[in-house]
C-alpha cells in the first residue's frame, strides 16, 4: 500500500506579530551610536524608546532605521550623571543667567573600559579675566578630579579639553562653573564625551586637547577671534595625531579680520619689542614647539634640523628673532609627536617690564608628507 502523500502545514505568518517585537527591540539589538537629533542642534545616543525614557533622556528623532530614537541627555547644576553625550548646561539655557553662585555636574563612568573624557564647549560665555594680569577673578570653569587643568573663563566657544579618568572605576570627575563679581549675562552648553580606553579618539597621555587630521586650526583659551585676553597661569599641552605618511609639521599664524594690527600671535612676555623672540628671551610667556624651524626640510641623516629653537613669543610668529614690522611666516618641526606646550605666568600688566597686547593664539597647522623627512647623507 503506498502512503499517502500529505501536503506540509504552511505556518501562519502575523506580520504585527513581527512589527510588534521589532519596534520593542532590546538595548542589546543595536549599538548605541552617536546620532543627530531632530533639531539638528544636538547630537544624541541611539537608544529604544523605553531605555532613554529610563535614563532620564529626551528622545530627538529616530535611529537604528527607525528602531531607535536619538537620545538627548542633558543636566544642568547639581546633578550627576553616567551617561555618555551628556549636555552640562546653565539653568534655562540657551538663555543666559546673570547671578552669583556655583553650578557643578558629577560625571561617573558609564563603564570600566572608560579612561578620558572630552569635554566641547559648544558655547561657554562667561565674565573676561580682569585687565590688568588676565586673572579669572569673576569667573572660573573648573575641572577636578583629575590631573590638573587649569581654570579658565571668556569666551571659548569651540574649543575643547581631554581629561584623564584614570583605571579606576570609582574616579569621578566634577565640572564647576563658578559665578561672581559684576552683572554678566553668561551660558554654557558643555558635550561630555566619555572615551573608552581603546578608542582610536582617545588622545595621547597629557594632552589638553588633541587634533586629527592633516590640517587644521586650533587658538588660546579666550583669544575670540582676537578680541579676547590672554589668560594667566595656564600650562598645557596641544598634541596632533601625526598621520599616515607624513612626517613633519607647519604651524601658520591665522589672519586676524578683527584688529588693525595682527594680534593671532601676541604673547609678549614682557619684553619691549614688537617683533618675534625666541629661546631664552622668551622668559614669561611663550610656547614651545620642540625644535621649531623655518626650514621647510630636515637637513641631518638624525632628523634635526640643523638651526632649530624651542620657545616662541612676542608679536610676530617666527622661529628666529625679528624686529617690528615684519610679518609671521611658517614655522615647521619634524619632531614627533606633534606637540606644542603652552605656558603664561601670573601677571601681565603687573610685571616689569609690563607685558602688553597679549591676546593669545591662533595657529593653522599642516602635516608634511614624509618627502620632506630626512634622506640620509
Amino acid at each position: 500500500m503506498r502512503p499517502s502523500r500529505l501536503t506540509p502545514l504552511r505556518p501562519v505568518i502575523d506580520l504585527r506579530m513581527i512589527l510588534d517585537s521589532c519596534l520593542s527591540l532590546p538595548l542589546s539589538a543595536f549599538k548605541n551610536e552617536e546620532c543627530g537629533s531632530k533639531s539638528g542642534n544636538n547630537n544624541g545616543t541611539c537608544y529604544s524608546k523605553s531605555d532613554c525614557t529610563k535614563m532620564g533622556g529626551t528622545g530627538s528623532g529616530t535611529c537604528a532605521h527607525g528602531f531607535g530614537v536619538c537620545c538627548i541627555f542633558t543636566k544642568s547644576c547639581g546633578y550627576s550623571t553616567k551617561n555618555n553625550g551628556t549636555y552640562f548646561q546653565n539653568v534655562g539655557y540657551p538663555s543666559t543667567f546673570d547671578s552669583v553662585g556655583s553650578c557643578q555636574l558629577t560625571v561617573h563612568k558609564c563603564n570600566d573600559n572608560v579612561c578620558q573624557l572630552r569635554l566641547d564647549f559648544e558655547n561657554f560665555v562667561l565674565a573676561q579675566p580682569e585687565p590688568i594680569d588676565h586673572q579669572c577673578q569673576d569667573d572660573q570653569f573648573i575641572v577636578s578630579g583629575g590631573p590638573p587643568i587649569p581654570a579658565i573663563c571668556g569666551t571659548n566657544s569651540g574649543a575643547h579639553m581631554y581629561v584623564d579618568m584614570g583605571m579606576s572605576s570609582n574616579s569621578p570627575i566634577t565640572l564647576t562653573v563658578v559665578t561672581s563679581g559684576k552683572s554678566f549675562s553668561r551660558s554654557f552648553s558643555i558635550k561630555v564625551t566619555q572615551i573608552e580606553c581603546s578608542s582610536m579618539s582617545k588622545a595621547s597621555n597629557g594632552c589638553l586637547q588633541y587634533f586629527t587630521g592633516v590640517a587644521g586650526q586650533f587658538f588660546s583659551f579666550n583669544y575670540n577671534s582676537g578680541s579676547g585676553l590672554q589668560l594667566s597661569n595656564t600650562d598645557y599641552a596641544i598634541c596632533i595625531r601625526m598621520e599616515r605618511n607624513f612626517c613633519g609639521i607647519q604651524y601658520t599664524a591665522c589672519k586676524d579680520n578683527t584688529n588693525s594690527v595682527s594680534m593671532s600671535f601676541s604673547i609678549t612676555g614682557g619684553a619691549p619689542a614688537d617683533g618675534s623672540l625666541v629661546g631664552t628671551s622668551c622668559d614669561k610667556d611663550w610656547i614651545t614647539i620642540p625644535c621649531a624651524t623655518n626650514s621647510n626640510s630636515v637637513t641631518s641623516q638624525s632628523g634635526t634640523p640643523s638651526v632649530c629653537v624651542d620657545r616662541i613669543c612676542g608679536m610676530v610668529f617666527n622661529s628666529v628673532r625679528t624686529p617690528s614690522g615684519n610679518p609671521s611666516v611658517p614655522v615647521n618641526s619634524f619632531t614627533r609627536p606633534f606637540r606644542l606646550y603652552i605656558h603664561t605666568d601670573g601677571v601681565e600688566g603687573a610685571s616689569v617690564p609690563a607685558d602688553t597686547n597679549n591676546r593669545g593664539f591662533c595657529l593653522n597647522y599642516a602635516e608634511l608628507p614624509c618627502t620632506k623627512s630626512p634622506t640620509g647623507g
